[in-house]
């Protein structure tokens, strides 16, 4: 199908339909499932491979993150979406590819797992081995497989919400689809646990294969499904892709190379990308040792400690529909991001400070004060996000961004793993303390993040972005 035979006329005019609230919670659905896939990956299989098979928790967080490293390929993904339509969708089809391929690979991931830990057994404790060795490699190979779908069908869906929105209606779609990200973690978090809910503490591991197993078919295909009914007929209807610019200066005649250029023109590229950097690090390092901290210091079961998740998604679900529509327009972008910041860092220290009463109800409280702080910032974020972004190199810049929160969330990933077994070493006794760690660096992450957000300006932005992609076709007319 050529690209003409989705747009019947590319230059048609500007009056579109204006996309509805029905088709943003219908969007929604596929961030809805992307979040469901994280609770496979960080809400069960972390405390699995850390608590259940002992690996050690540096090289959990390492293979975890590697889906976020990968995330340099977010960049290309998106300036190939923008230039190289797929079956005549510059979006869609790289959502529908990208989502068939991690969810196959969620799975694979899995059975590799069990056979990692057929040869990990060992009554004291993890070995390197030729056959530990070479299962760790497989893995590391399959989760970077899923994070490379994860970043094509992500990078491509986050410039499709580009393509179809406006200045007037932006902030509500970020608002309705991001919304639905939380959704995804609370239906995510009570369908994990509740296909583990026959699980206690001390199911043998040949139980907990069989229940993980159905777990990971399961949600992968309906997260499948969702994808597709998230996304069709949207871009065809809805999308401005074709008449923001002329065919003379859309991004399918900048080349990647052009497009890095474009990227690096302005500063402010490089300050909120540091600022994006700083603060998701800061904001998920606690993702790959949350489950464990509630197995190992609260004594929380495998399906109650994954439930710890609704708690976490009710509270950024609430700031969610609170700051995009009454905190962002009252005080701004910018100042919403500073106060968000200074909220996930007190919540952080308040997540630690839980662990000395090794009450789960503490932790719980703990968890939703944590994901109202967290949905405070994160929606001032990406709508700052969205205004630093051009029409023009919608993918490539959606690219840049999605690089920077991959690329953070795989660091704070590691850092996460590491400070863990540091403060294990240091605090042998007192797992409290070790964990608290965690937290602590956290909270200092997510002031520090402050400083670059002070020097952020949208409008230098702008200006110098829109003079570089002009300076870049003028250059292709010379």
């Amino acid at each position: 199908m050529a690209s003409g035979d989705v747009f019947d006329n590319q230059t048609e005019s500007l009056a579109l339909p204006k996309v509805n609230v029905l088709t943003m919670f219908r969007l929604g659905l596929f961030q809805m499932g992307l979040s469901m896939m994280s609770i496979l990956t960080l809400g069960v299989l972390n405390r699995v491979m850390i608590q259940e098979i002992a690996i050690p928790a540096t090289l959990v967080a390492l293979v975890l993150a590697l889906p976020s490293f990968v995330a340099p390929t977010r960049i290309w993904f998106g300036q190939m979406s923008d230039a190289k339509p797929l079956w005549g969708y510059h979006r869609t089809a790289y959502v529908w590819v990208g989502a068939a391929i991690f969810a196959i690979a969620a799975f694979l991931a899995v059975q590799v797992i069990w056979q990692l830990n057929t040869f990990a057994s060992n009554p004291d404790g993890w070995a390197w081995t030729t056959q530990t060795i070479g299962w760790t490699a497989v893995l590391g190979l399959v989760f970077a497989v899923y994070g490379l779908a994860i970043c094509a069908s992500g990078t491509a869906f986050a410039a499709l919400l580009v393509d179809i929105s406006q200045e007037n209606n932006r902030s509500k779609v970020v608002g309705i689809v991001w919304s639905m990200l939380m959704v995804g973690i609370i239906v995510g978090a009570i369908i994990s646990s509740s296909l583990l809910q026959q699980l206690d503490g001390n199911a043998p591991l040949e139980t907990l294969q069989g229940a993980i197993n159905r777990l990971f078919t399961i949600v992968p295909t309906l997260v499948f499904g969702l994808a597709v009914i998230a996304t069709a007929g949207v871009e065809k209807k809805y999308s401005f892709f074709y008449q923001r610019s002329n065919p003379g200066n859309r991004e399918d005649s900048i080349s990647l190379g052009k497009a890095w250029q474009i990227l690096t023109a302005s500063r402010q590229t490089g300050l909120f990308f540091t600022f994006l950097l700083v603060m998701t690090i800061s904001l998920f390092m606690q993702d790959p040792i949350l489950e464990p901290y509630a197995g190992q210091v609260f004594k929380m079961p495998l399906a109650e400690s994954t439930k710890l998740n609704v708690f976490y998604g009710t509270g950024i679900l609430i700031a969610y529909a609170v700051t995009g529509f009454l905190i962002v327009p009252r005080l701004g972008k910018r100042r919403t991001a500073k106060i968000g910041c200074i909220l996930v860092s007190l919540a952080a220290l308040l997540l630690g400070f839980s662990g000395f009463s090794a009450n789960p109800a503490f932790l719980k409280f703990g968890l939703v004060i944590f994901g109202l702080a967290t949905g405070f910032v994160t929606t001032a974020a990406v709508s700052l996000m969205l205004d630093l972004t051009v029409a023009e190199a919608a993918g490539t810049f959606i690219g840049a961004w999605g690089l920077a929160q991959s690329i953070s969330r795989g660091i704070a990933t590691v850092i996460g793993g590491l400070v863990l077994d540091i403060g294990r070493q240091v605090f042998s006794d007192k797992l409290v303390l070790a964990y608290g760690m965690v937290f602590a660096l956290e909270a200092g992450g997510m002031l520090l993040s402050i400083w670059f957000l002070n020097r952020v300006n949208v409008a230098e932005f702008q200006t110098n972005t829109k003079d570089a992609i002009a300076s870049v076709l003028a250059s292709d007319l010379d």
